[in-house]
């Protein structure tokens, strides 16, 4: 079976279709469908019939409503109108319509979620399906109005170095200790800086951000101790700085290695004075804040340049924290794709799923871009595919290069009607003409079943060795074997 439709199925959950058709045949040919994929499929003649079974049916099981092709223009924005008002949040699509020049059906435009041809292939309407399921469920979360996840509080991972780089945010956290945070750009540095701020007694006073490298040298000490009126050209007004407005917060300044000599030897006076004073004024003003500092330059190479002050360096690094690249925390991007798709779920700009073979194949990627390249990559994903699961080949080419990847590796096969008689399903796996990959693709399946088993016993190892009929210590060295992480386990 497809690795990209195991998954799919994996995802689905038995449910309720609601159709409007007046066709027998169609409706007979939808039945039969629907009935060998275990849904139930209710069909209304008109409106009216519709708008009794949205309101007889139950919330949790109605995921898709179908809208045939005989449906007139105004009836169309009656059903439109029902669906939006229906608690259940139901996804719409529509049936039969007009296929482009590569055969693919042409998307039906907003609010249908897509377009069904009949006779149907099996993958389309799985993955149709599917989509509908994400869709309601986002729909669902949307009307709730749950609080958005702050994802910053937390950073994720399994890997050892992102598990010692959380122990050292737990031990520095509640202190008011200089941090300064190193690493690669797109590292998440500034997510290890919210997070030391957030679990410090300061977290109910402000956090404020300053990217040194991205304000002109000649403006950044008005930015950072602000300035009084008449100061300088165009200073038409008293104007606080960062750190007063950090009073009693913390101080992240970014990009510290791109600011310039003359401003490092006035902020190691406010570091060693703690007090500072506006531009064009000579009144001292004291200063609470805490300073953790962010680059990702080699500071020490830059002291031998004569462009980084040493006393500068080692006011700033009393407590290093030192981001490893994403290439070195592999382990992390399955959890990271996670929380990546939860945030943009959380912001209402969609969801997408990614296949455990496309995960496998996005580890192999070196990431020069660390965890900001995959995070752009997943938001791409979600406007290609919205709430689509995406597999290796959807992948772009470049997260593609020495991947090998199956091509219809034992596809489920269409679903169609034999000799047009209704009520007979045909199902006969078939082989691609070029042979496949076995070795790999058992692989993946034996991955996407260990998952399934683990999800269902709620990550319970024990309990996940009994559904797959294998020893619990079998289990757990395959678990080791796919770099899986054990949330549970019973002896």
């Amino acid at each position: 079976m497809d690795i990209k439709l195991l998954e799919a199925l994996r995802m689905l959950h038995n449910g309720c279709v609601l159709l409007l058709d007046g066709d027998p045949d169609r409706v007979r040919y939808l039945e039969t469908i629907f009935h060998f994929i275990d849904y139930e499929l209710e069909v209304a003649q008109d409106v009216e019939g519709l708008k009794e079974l949205l309101e007889g049916h139950d919330r949790e099981q109605c995921v898709t409503v179908l809208l045939g092709p005989g449906t007139g223009e105004s009836d169309q924005q009656k059903v439109i109108k029902l669906v939006k008002e229906d608690p259940s949040r139901p996804a719409l699509i529509k049936l039969l319509c007009t296929a482009g020049g590569n055969g693919e059906a042409k998307s039906p435009g907003a609010p249908f979620i897509g377009c069904l041809p009949v006779p149907t292939q099996y993958e389309m309407l799985i993955d149709l399906l599917h989509k509908a399921q994400l869709f309601q469920e986002n729909e669902r979360k949307s009307s709730s109005g749950q609080r958005p996840l702050e994802l910053f509080r937390s950073l994720s991972g399994n890997s050892r170095a992102t598990r010692q780089i959380n122990r050292m945010i737990e031990q520095v956290a509640d202190t008011d200790a200089t941090v300064l945070i190193l690493g690669e750009s797109g590292t998440g540095k500034e997510v290890v800086a919210r997070k030391l701020h957030y679990n410090s007694s300061r977290r109910g006073k402000p956090f404020v951000p300053v990217n040194c490298g991205a304000i002109p040298a000649d403006l950044l000490e008005s930015e950072l101790f602000g300035h009084e009126k008449g100061a300088f050209t165009g200073a038409i007004s008293a104007r606080q700085g960062r750190f007063e407005m950090a009073d009693g917060g913390t101080l992240f300044l970014d990009e510290i290695g791109d600011m310039s000599m003359p401003m490092q030897v006035k902020l190691l006076r406010v570091l060693q004075e703690r007090s500072f004073e506006r531009v064009g004024s000579n009144k001292p003003i004291q200063c609470n804040v805490r300073i953790i500092a962010a680059t990702h330059r080699n500071l020490e190479a830059a002291i031998k340049e004569d462009r980084f002050r040493e006393d500068l360096f080692y006011r700033l690094n009393v407590f290093p924290i030192e981001m490893p690249p994403l290439r070195e925390r592999k382990d992390d991007i399955a959890v990271l794709v996670n929380d990546l798709i939860a945030r943009i779920e959380k912001e209402k700009r969609g969801s997408v799923r990614l296949t455990p073979a496309a995960v496998m194949a996005l580890t192999q990627f070196e990431w020069p871009g660390n965890v900001r390249e995959l995070a752009n990559l997943i938001e791409r994903l979600a406007i290609l595919y919205p709430y689509g699961v995406v597999d290796i080949k959807d992948l772009p080419e470049k997260f593609r290069v020495g991947v090998t990847i199956p091509e219809a590796t034992g596809d489920l096969p269409s679903v169609s009607i034999s000799g047009g008689e209704p009520g007979v399903v045909e199902s006969v796996p078939r082989l691609p003409s070029d042979g496949i990959d076995l070795k790999s693709h058992l692989s993946n399946l034996e991955l996407s079943l260990i998952r399934q088993a683990l999800d269902e016993c709620d990550g319970v190892v024990a309990h996940a060795a009994k559904r797959l009929n294998m020893r619990r210590t079998t289990l757990v060295e395959k678990l080791r074997k796919f770099g899986l992480q054990r949330t549970q386990e019973t002896t």
